[in-house]
């Protein structure tokens, strides 16, 4: 694990809007950052600085209409929403035994007794690597979501309570919201749920999890500054990996969600199309600045299953960003009847593209529940669900744990996967060496090199 570093004032909070009719935007303010100056600057084009973030120059500002951003003159694009991309799910009541051994699921007898609902793990090798000496011991991961149930049993002895933070307000990072169905929750736990004798088990079981709230659970939804916030602390507190499973509603056409309804462009405002460089300038600089300080960045790649090498619709941020790896979700079909079955068939949701996806991982898949046999009665350690059922992803949620899908799931395999190769390498990785390692350790299931389902190959954990 890398030494922290920069423990600056990261967000310099300069008070909350007196308008409730306000709108937000973030501001480049471009070179050395001074605080003065950017009051200034701002106040003079009449407008308001709520925060900035130091490290990149970048500030939340807000004007009392869209005509006096837009008339500004300053470098200000709309403070779009983050958001939970859409997601399947079904929940599951986990106080069931099952019996230890790194076998694979599901007859891994193992005595985190819901091990041998997580497929995904012989999907990317993860058992193999535990039996090699790589469990992620000395990385440290954010998880940049919703939060996440810091009391679970398998969560809770990899948090990391006193650097864990939220950039929603009034929120702590550890409220995971009103039900069982917490999004943090379930990527955090993919990522490094403990290897405890209990539940679940992460790919990288041994891996420090910092919790970065930057979307509510009650919610789901963020913005783009709290998620750019997100980027910029992990960097400062030496995290090695950053995992986002979410989105930003900013689409090609300059039409921009502001209310946290990222699926309804009815109350989205309309920017200049050509804003849309200048926002992905912007957001941009915190990816770069987290990268270059140690970082590697994985998100998910978009639950629309739209081909984005043809798309002109909603864009796929933070993964497009060239410093974030975009990854794709693979699933099985009837694996509850069959555990040999392939699990590697691009799920019916993903999206996919050459030229936007970099590695495909785990996320799940819903196919089956269209298949004959789908709703037959499948009985896997202890549990009997429909067969489809088992084809999800399994993992932590709040007070529990249950199935989901979406590339929200592949992405923690993936950022499992990243955690395993850094701890091979002693807990010290440059991301673009931790890159080039998942390019040579991905598995190239697709046309030979880089494909539009798979991108460079399906992650491999380090054996």
């Amino acid at each position: 694990m890398k030494k922290s570093i920069l423990y600056s004032a990261m967000a310099l909070s300069l008070g909350m809007s007196a308008n409730a009719n306000a709108l937000e935007f973030l501001y480049d303010a471009g070179g050395k950052f001074n605080q003065n100056k950017v009051n200034k600057v701002v106040a003079n084009a009449g407008g308001s600085v709520l925060d900035c973030i130091e490290e990149i120059s970048v500030c939340k500002v807000e004007f009392s209409t869209l005509e006096a951003a837009k008339s500004s003159g300053l470098n200000v694009v709309p403070n779009a929403s983050a958001f939970i991309p859409k997601i399947e799910n079904v929940p599951v009541g986990a106080q069931l035994t099952v019996a230890e051994d790194y076998l694979n699921p599901p007859n891994s007898a193992d005595d985190d007794f819901l091990f041998d609902l997580q497929w995904g793990h012989q999907a990317v090798g993860a058992v193999e690597a535990w039996n090699a000496g790589n469990r992620g011991k000395g990385v440290r991961v954010a998880v940049i979501d919703s939060g996440a149930d810091g009391g679970h049993p398998d969560l809770a002895p990899n948090i990391n309570i006193e650097l864990s933070r939220s950039f929603v307000p009034e929120e702590t990072w550890d409220y995971a919201g009103p039900d069982s169905f917490n999004h943090g929750s379930h990527t955090a736990g993919t990522i490094a749920a403990a290897d405890n004798g209990f539940g679940t088990i992460g790919v990288a079981p041994e891996a420090e999890l910092v919790i970065l709230k930057a979307l509510s659970a009650d919610t789901g939804s963020g913005d783009s500054y709290g998620t750019m916030q997100a980027m910029v602390y992990a960097a400062n507190i030496g995290a090695d990996v950053a995992n986002m499973s979410l989105g930003l509603s900013v689409r090609r056409n300059g039409l921009y969600d502001i209310e946290g309804t990222p699926y309804d462009t009815s109350d989205d405002i309309q920017f200049e199309t050509a804003s849309i460089a200048q926002f992905i300038q912007t957001y941009g600089k915190a990816a770069n600045y987290a990268k270059q300080n140690g970082v590697t960045l994985i998100a998910s790649a978009g639950n629309e299953g739209t081909d984005l090498d043809h798309s002109d619709s909603l864009m796929k941020l933070p993964a497009d960003l060239p410093a974030v790896n975009s990854i794709s979700a693979l699933g099985p079909r009837l694996w509850g009847k069959d555990s040999a079955t392939f699990t590697d068939h691009l799920a019916i949701y993903s999206n996919y593209g050459q030229s936007a996806i970099d590695f495909a991982a785990p996320g799940g898949d819903y196919t089956s529940a269209f298949m004959s046999g789908g709703f037959d009665a499948c009985n896997v350690a202890g549990l009997v669900r429909p067969c489809y059922v088992f084809d999800f992803v399994f993992s932590t949620g709040n007070g529990g744990w249950y199935w989901s899908v979406g590339t929200s799931m592949s992405a923690p395999h993936a950022a499992g996967v990243a955690a395993l190769i850094i701890g091979a390498n002693g807990g010290n990785m440059n991301p673009t060496h931790v890159e080039a390692k998942l390019r040579e350790l991905a598995e190239d299931m697709g046309k030979p090199g880089r494909d539009d389902v798979y991108g460079h190959g399906k992650v491999q954990a380090p054996k």
